[in-house]
């Protein structure tokens, strides 16, 4: 039995596959970064403090702004109280120790950060953090 020495070509690489994953890729970590973004309310200034916890979000958290004003939103909704009720027992039916990040504007009262705080106790979500920002260093 004789066998021959064939050597192969070598294999050419495939441009169109890649660049197919690559926009792909592109495409889902913009999608996803405007998707985090607009649970910001870019209406709220949240007060500062010298320390706090680390600014990562959970799995899973929902953001509730509170304007100065005293409007309620959460996923760019404003609601009533009444609403961010209804919205939050729903989920907290579906997800024990849903985390909630309430980002209450400075300027807003504290009566209405204890009513947000009320409701999402009666909606059966005790897993509340507060949102700061750090003090410049001027």
């Amino acid at each position: 039995m004789k066998f021959r020495n064939h050597k192969m070509p070598p294999a050419e690489l495939q441009l169109a596959p890649m660049l197919d994953v690559v926009f792909q890729l592109l495409i889902f970590f913009l999608v996803s970064f405007e998707f985090q973004r607009s649970e910001y309310d870019m209406k709220v200034s949240v007060p500062s403090a010298q320390e706090g916890a680390d600014p990562k979000r959970a799995l899973g958290e929902i953001i509730v702004n509170v304007r100065a004003t005293g409007e309620v939103t959460v996923e760019g909704q404003t609601m009533t109280q009444v609403q961010l009720k209804e919205k939050l027992s729903a989920i907290a039916a579906l997800h024990k120790n849903q985390p909630i990040r309430l980002r209450g504007d400075a300027d807003a009262t504290y009566q209405t950060i204890v009513e947000v705080i009320d409701t999402c106790q009666k909606s059966g979500i005790w897993n509340i953090s507060f949102a700061t920002q750090r003090k410049s260093e001027n």
